[in-house]
């Protein structure tokens, strides 16, 4: 990968992103790659030396960075283990993943992984981190024989508004939040795994002898659908956002609001992890360029 300064940034910064010390370790896959999409992962590696990357953009990773090392520093007690770095073994592959923080309490591990994010992943969720953390859950369950009490993501929001906080009543009322997540069985999350890797493994298998790449899901894609928007004439937000035309045609119809002043606006679906610089592979990405000219047809 290429490193860019567009902006010519302190080389403190530079060296930074140019030091990027993160490692699976000696595995096959890694916990983050496991749950993301085995054709992201495949074009990443193959389209390594054509990707660049600008000093500016990797601002929230020092953030990051940062919280971690604070957070490492500080002495908990022989009860808390920090990065703590697991392997398991996953049908002829080893599976390797970091767990930030692990504290036992009543002869149980609570499992908490650290993350500086936006207000909106906190309001709105993230499935990526419910998966994780079951993985490492099991992870910890399997490798070291110990039961699992509890999973959760402690959230450093980035931008979080005192304001906002005071008069949204959804707003997170601090910029540092506790998100508890489901805890799965030992046998849905075993299952979970195996098929992930399996997945993984008949991708590269595809890729590696003829040449084919598994079509990334909707998930995968963060993909939204159409919506159907009711807005008063002039006016720039939407006074009802339904999923179908009819829906929101009959809300119209039915509402107190007035049909000559009001009418029923598209919002084409989009794909937002391709749409928005969120996939560094987009740019060669078959399956993105052709769902992107069906869209403009």
């Amino acid at each position: 990968m290429e490193l860019t300064n567009k902006y010519e940034l302190p080389s403190s910064f530079v060296n930074f992103a140019r030091n990027d010390k993160y490692s699976k370790g000696n595995a096959d896959i890694s916990v983050t790659t496991l749950i993301d999409s085995p054709r992201v992962n495949i074009m990443r590696s193959h389209h390594a030396g054509d990707l660049t990357k600008d000093v500016s953009d990797m601002v929230w990773p020092l953030f990051g960075t940062a919280v971690h090392h604070i957070l490492d520093q500080s002495d908990e007690g022989d009860h808390v283990l920090k990065e703590e770095r697991l392997f398991m073994d996953v049908n002829g592959w080893v599976l390797s993943g970091a767990i930030d923080r692990q504290e036992i309490v009543d002869g149980k591990v609570v499992i908490t992984d650290y993350k500086v994010t936006s207000v909106w992943s906190v309001i709105y969720g993230k499935i990526e981190w419910e998966l994780q953390q079951n993985v490492y859950a099991h992870m910890v369950r399997k490798v070291k024989g110990l039961d699992v009490s509890a999973i959760r993501i402690c959230v450093v929001i980035r931008d979080w508004s005192r304001r906002d906080a005071q008069f949204k009543p959804e707003y997170p009322k601090s910029p540092i939040v506790i998100v508890d997540l489901p805890l799965w069985s030992h046998d849905d999350a075993e299952e979970y795994i195996t098929d992930r890797v399996v997945m993984h493994q008949s991708a590269q298998i595809g890729y590696d002898t003829n040449g084919v790449l598994p079509l990334c899901s909707a998930q995968d894609r963060w993909a939204k659908d159409d919506s159907y928007a009711v807005k008063k004439t002039g006016g720039k937000r939407a006074v009802r956002v339904l999923p179908t035309q009819k829906e929101a045609e009959d809300f119209l119809k039915k509402s107190a609001l007035s049909e000559k002043n009001h009418f029923v606006e598209k919002r084409e679906g989009e794909n937002t992890r391709c749409d928005g610089n969120y996939c560094s592979v987009a740019d060669w990405c078959e399956q993105y360029n052709n769902l992107k000219g069906k869209r403009d047809e």
